[in-house]
């Protein structure tokens, strides 16, 4: 075993570890802002469209990716229904439910990762095959957990909207 291999073998467990304290950080109480929730939709929607049409030859992929967008709408719709809504004043904040979140981003993040490793011992290899980006996103899991991310991100963020549009700004209790 190389000693770069063996590198990328320790330093991987502890990537997972600081991905996983950022995360926590991010599914603390935060202030609602109308703006990032219609960049969530307009983005997630781009890229799966996106995608969807670099793997138009392949059905296989394409179902993947959409099985994966349509569970990580499901996981959001029910994270929605558990998120802690605020409305102080003028400004509005919500607490999302990190369980699903996490457990998405976690899948997002080992994705990327697979992706990384199997470019890493595609150089190494002896005789290095001919890789696009279409061809890393064909395999199944990596296909379900970007549908997954962008599902979750999308419909959280149009029902963060929806939310917001319900609320009546309140009178400032200073």
């Amino acid at each position: 075993m190389e000693l770069t291999t063996l590198a990328l073998l320790i330093l991987i467990p502890l990537l997972v570890w600081r991905i996983y304290l950022r995360l926590k950080q991010i599914f603390r109480r935060q202030e609602s802002l109308a703006w990032r929730h219609v960049m969530g939709v307009a983005v997630c929607g781009a890229l799966l469209l996106a995608l969807g049409f670099a793997m138009l030859p392949d059905t296989g992929a394409i179902s993947f990716l959409a099985a994966g967008a349509l569970g990580g709408g499901w996981l959001a719709a029910f994270s929605l229904k558990r998120t802690r809504f605020e409305n102080r004043g003028l400004r509005f904040y919500f607490t999302p439910y990190p369980r699903f979140g996490m457990l998405v981003c976690l899948l997002f993040a080992a994705a990327v990762l697979s992706i990384g490793v199997e470019l890493y011992m595609n150089s190494r290899a002896a005789i290095p095959q001919a890789m696009s980006q279409v061809t890393l996103m064909r395999a199944p899991a990596r296909a379900i957990a970007f549908g997954l991310m962008l599902g979750f991100i999308g419909v959280f963020s149009a029902g963060l909207l929806r939310w917001r549009r319900t609320q009546k700004p309140l009178p400032d209790a200073e």
